[in-house]
């Protein structure tokens, strides 16, 4: 680390870099903690929480992803705003939201079939 701090690296680059190292530290101990936040406005609920409320979050997130992705698009059309890339990051963003969402749905789908299909 200090070879590395002699080389005038910015801070923000060595707060990265700490960063990284603690990860690698915490990912060769085995332990890995469940993500807190995923995209923009999905996040996974605490281990109390239901698979239920979670799924309906995970679906209310896309969601608001989708209504984001189609304001930013129509003010562009309509003139109100010239930050076309932004609205296109937006709807690709919303898209692989929903792609994501509907594999989950494919194999929870699934799942329950073969679970329907066990013979008791």
């Amino acid at each position: 680390m200090d070879k590395i701090q002699a080389l005038a690296v910015s801070p923000a680059q060595l707060s990265m870099l700490q960063q990284l190292q603690q990860s690698a530290m915490v990912a060769s101990q085995g332990i890995i903690a469940p993500a807190q936040h995923l995209g923009g406005a999905m996040s996974v609920s605490s281990a109390s929480g239901s698979f239920s409320q979670m799924m309906n979050e995970a679906v209310n997130g896309v969601d608001a992803m989708q209504h984001t992705a189609a304001a930013k698009q129509t003010a562009v059309e309509m003139g109100y705003s010239d930050d076309l890339t932004g609205a296109m990051v937006e709807s690709q963003k919303a898209g692989v939201a929903f792609s994501a969402m509907v594999q989950v749905r494919n194999k929870l789908t699934s799942a329950l079939d073969e679970v329907l299909n066990m013979a008791v």
